[in-house]
């Protein structure tokens, strides 16, 4: 019995590749690879073109690992990589996208590789100089680069946990939005006093510490559903020196009891805008599985920090053209829906008219003839995931 065996050959999607779906070279996209692309204001362009004008929007932060071998690549360094919960040696992007609220998906704006050397804060200087930068003064430097791109009604920045700390908070603060993420457990939180003062001596600021596990002097917002409900106050947070409005989401279920807290700067807000706003945080690991996945943002084999920054704002921006080219079949006129599509089915679509225009000028064909007949949309889903 002879045993067959077949040899499976990976095509890393990458600039390099291109060249086998196009008339341009290899080298020809190296050069205009190495130059740059600066896609941040092509994509601010199509986030505008398929939102609506009352659509509400938030810009949510986060980053990613990537795994890279060799040892002359720019940016190596070891980083958290959130798949194996340990750091590891790779490259790490921040991400700042756009995430619209009423089409439930997110565009991504903006990725800038994140710098070698540093540590998650900066250590204190014994000399009094000015201390190195840290992470977060590089997130923050990428924040204020992508603000000159924001849709005009942005009003919120929204982070994980990660980015609750007192310099993120102030910084964003500092730019004109408000914070929006997630505090821990323990987080050390005061009750603001509101009673009368005596005449003499400090004003009294505070009306004993926070029980998180204790939600009696909350405020009632609305149950979400069975068993989990939103409470609301303003307090004061001890790390981010200032007045921030709670979202407290408590699970109570089986005699069982767990406990989630949001917060965000704008003391005013609503409690349940801020609740729906961190839960959208998560479309953009949406957008790094299907970038992952369809459009190649962790198969770069570049080395140098222009060519591996186009790379992966072009993978971005390649998904954003998918997203809006799905929102363009919708009506005109409609109301924004929740976007609900498949970038494996829509990148077959899209090879499958490649090669069926590459045929019509091979042959010679009438390309009238061929888009109007009726089995051409046949051929356009072919191997396409039925719905």
């Amino acid at each position: 019995m002879t045993l067959m065996t077949t040899k499976i050959v990976v095509i890393k999607v990458n600039y390099t590749n291109l060249s086998r779906y196009s008339d341009y070279c290899e080298r020809t996209y190296r050069r205009q690879f190495e130059a740059g692309l600066g896609l941040e204001g092509l994509n601010q362009a199509l986030i505008e073109q398929v939102s609506a004008d009352d659509s509400a929007q938030i810009v949510v932060v986060d980053c990613t690992f990537t795994e890279k071998s060799g040892r002359h690549t720019y940016g190596l360094d070891w980083f958290y990589n959130g798949k194996t919960q340990r750091a590891e040696r790779g490259l790490e992007w921040s991400v700042v996208a756009v995430v619209d609220l009423a089409q439930k998906t997110g565009y991504a704006l903006s990725a800038q590789q994140t710098e070698a050397g540093l540590g998650a804060q900066a250590p204190v200087s014994a000399d009094g100089s000015t201390p190195p930068k840290s992470r977060v003064d590089f997130y923050l430097g990428h924040l204020a680069y992508c603000a000159a791109y924001f849709p005009a009604r942005i009003r919120y920045v929204v982070a994980d946990g990660f980015y609750s700390k007192y310099k993120w908070v102030t910084g964003v603060v500092q730019l004109g939005f408000h914070s929006i993420g997630r505090l821990r457990s323990d987080a050390n939180l005061k009750f603001l006093y509101a009673g009368p003062q005596k005449r003499r001596g400090n004003r009294r600021r505070y009306d004993g510490k926070v029980n998180l596990s204790d939600p009696s002097r909350f405020t009632l917002v609305k149950t979400l559903e069975e068993g989990v409900s939103l409470y609301t106050a303003v307090v004061w947070s001890v790390s981010l020196k200032r007045r921030i409005r709670l979202a407290y989401l408590l699970k109570d279920q089986e005699g069982r009891r767990s406990y989630v807290v949001l917060f965000s700067t704008d003391i005013d807000g609503d409690p349940t805008a801020i609740y729906q706003g961190y839960a959208a945080r998560f479309q953009i690991e949406f957008i790094f599985r299907d970038a992952r996945q369809f459009t190649g943002f962790a198969d770069c084999q570049a080395r140098s920090p222009e060519a591996l920054d186009s790379h992966v704002n072009a993978s971005l921006m390649a998904l954003n053209v998918a997203k809006a080219a799905l929102q363009s079949t919708q009506a005109q006129g409609e109301p924004a829906e929740p976007l609900s599509f498949s970038i494996a089915s829509f990148k077959r679509q899209a090879l499958n008219a490649h090669l069926l225009d590459l045929f019509t000028a091979t042959f010679a064909l009438e390309p009238t003839l061929i888009k109007s007949h009726p089995n051409d949309q046949t051929l356009l889903n072919y191997g396409v995931i039925a719905a």
